[in-house]
């Protein structure tokens, strides 16, 4: 009798165990982390809750940025999907990393897990089923691992696993790795997915312009993003003190402080900060261009100045951007740009946004254009200035490099007299500031500064004015 009791006792255990650990994600952490005497620190357990809201659908695309080290990979790569198969039966998977050696060890981690608690989970792996990188399971679902040059095509999923799709600060740092993983990103990867499909992206930042800025610019993408610098900011989703370490018990202030100095500040930023920045020689100052709430209730002129793209999205692989700034001379010395219009289209496309620009801008608003040299330019120019009849256009023809006629603009921006009002826009302006004269795309500081000089330099706002940029 005493027997049977403890028969009885231990199989009430073992199926409060299996309940607790199927439907509880962070219950399935710990259970799986005991043998090797681990348990999740607080960010784990804050990454398991936003992993949770995920496979409750509650949101499709979650973005995890964490420092190198800080296990990111070994919850989101590895435990996650173990545990999501027991929650979606009959289900697909994607894991993808920059490499298939990367995903077959990811998808080998997996594998091995399911091997090992199978009994627990409610599945197990479809027998003589031994393929690192695609495999099946009992409960009708599938694993497919592949590196981000590698064919996915005939694939379906419900959730897409990309970690880690960067490999090292090279690739990072090369326009035409990131625009290929863009593309692959875009056209074979999401592509993949099943109607109301996950994606999950892991990784650490390495550059302004890599998968998960890129990402970050597109505002209709809809990404929770979860970022966790080693040394907390302010607004810590941890509520950490600023400056405290992520996770002390693997790598103390000192230990971390030890590796700035190892890795550099680019690197630390980017890394470890999730705050990417280029290599320093920069012209413009960007800590002196302060940010404010709301526009300026005042003013004594306001330009909406256009840098215009020669190509459309379909004409070249990474071409130039039509971008239109507007700014305004709150008082003589002091300016603030109000917004920034930014776009890849055809001719027509970048017509009917100048027009709505100037629409929604009203007809007190200058507006600045280019002309380009030539009888083309010139073409374009009365173009456009005939499709703005009623509105103030200023034309204005460039002479010297980018960079001479940036200068005034970015001392007046060192001096602190320029601001910017918050907006989605803000991000990839001060970026292309911030790269200028080193980075691959101008287009919003050619405009910003033709919007500078058009400012300073207009007359009588009833008729077409046309200025030599260096001739004032």
């Amino acid at each position: 009798m005493h027997i049977l009791n403890a028969e009885l006792q231990n199989l009430e255990q073992e199926m409060g165990i299996r309940k607790r650990i199927r439907t509880n994600l962070l219950e399935w952490a710990v259970h799986a982390l005991a043998p090797l005497e681990q348990i999740p620190a607080a960010h784990h357990e804050l990454l398991l809750r936003e992993l949770e809201t995920v496979s409750r659908g509650q949101v499709d695309r979650l973005m995890i940025q964490m420092p190198p080290g800080s296990a990111k990979s070994t919850f989101a790569s590895t435990l996650f999907p173990v545990w999501w198969f027991s929650q979606h039966p009959g289900s697909s998977v994607i894991a993808a990393s920059h490499t298939a050696s990367l995903a077959r060890h990811f998808s080998k981690r997996v594998r091995d897990l399911i091997a090992t608690e199978e009994p627990r989970l409610g599945y197990h792996l479809v027998k003589g089923d031994r393929a690192s990188l695609h495999w099946r399971l009992s409960n009708g679902s599938e694993y497919f691992a592949a590196g981000t040059r590698g064919s996915i095509v005939g694939r379906r999923a419900d959730l897409v696993i990309l970690d880690d799709p960067i490999g090292n600060q090279m690739q990072a740092d090369r326009l035409g790795d990131r625009d290929r993983l863009w593309d692959w990103y875009r056209s074979d990867l999401t592509t993949r997915l099943k109607p109301n499909g996950r994606v999950i992206l892991i990784m650490t930042r390495w550059h302004e312009d890599d998968l998960a800025g890129r990402l970050a610019d597109q505002p209709e993408g809809g990404w929770r993003v979860l970022r966790l610098p080693a040394l907390a900011e302010e607004n810590d989703p941890l509520n950490r003190s600023i400056g405290e370490p992520l996770w002390p018990e693997w790598e103390d202030l000192a230990a971390l402080a030890r590796k700035r100095v190892q890795v550099g500040e680019r690197t630390w930023s980017a890394m470890f900060q999730q705050s990417p920045r280029p290599p320093e020689g920069g012209l413009f100052r960007l800590t002196k261009l302060l940010p404010e709430d709301s526009p300026p209730s005042d003013g004594a002129a306001t330009v909406r100045a256009w840098d215009l793209a020669a190509t459309d999205l379909a004409t070249g692989s990474n071409p130039d951007w039509t971008a239109g700034v507007k700014l305004r001379l709150v008082r003589p010395g002091r300016y603030v740009v109000l917004d920034v219009v930014r776009l890849r289209g055809s001719p027509w496309e970048v017509e009917k946004a100048i027009f709505a620009a100037a629409e929604a801008d009203g007809r007190a608003v200058h507006i600045g254009l280019p002309e380009d040299p030539g009888q083309a330019g010139k073409a374009q120019s009365s173009y456009l200035t005939g499709l703005l009849a009623g509105y103030h256009v200023v034309t204005t023809r460039e002479t010297g490099s980018k960079y001479l006629r940036a200068q005034p603009l970015a001392s007046q921006v060192e001096a602190g007299n320029v601001a910017f009002v918050r907006g989605p826009w803000n991000r990839a302006f001060l970026d292309e500031l911030r790269d200028f004269p080193h980075g691959g795309k101008d287009d919003q500081v050619d405009a910003f500064v033709r919007a500078f000089g058009t400012l300073n330099s207009v007359g009588s706002p009833s008729r077409s004015l046309k200025i030599a940029f260096l001739s004032r």
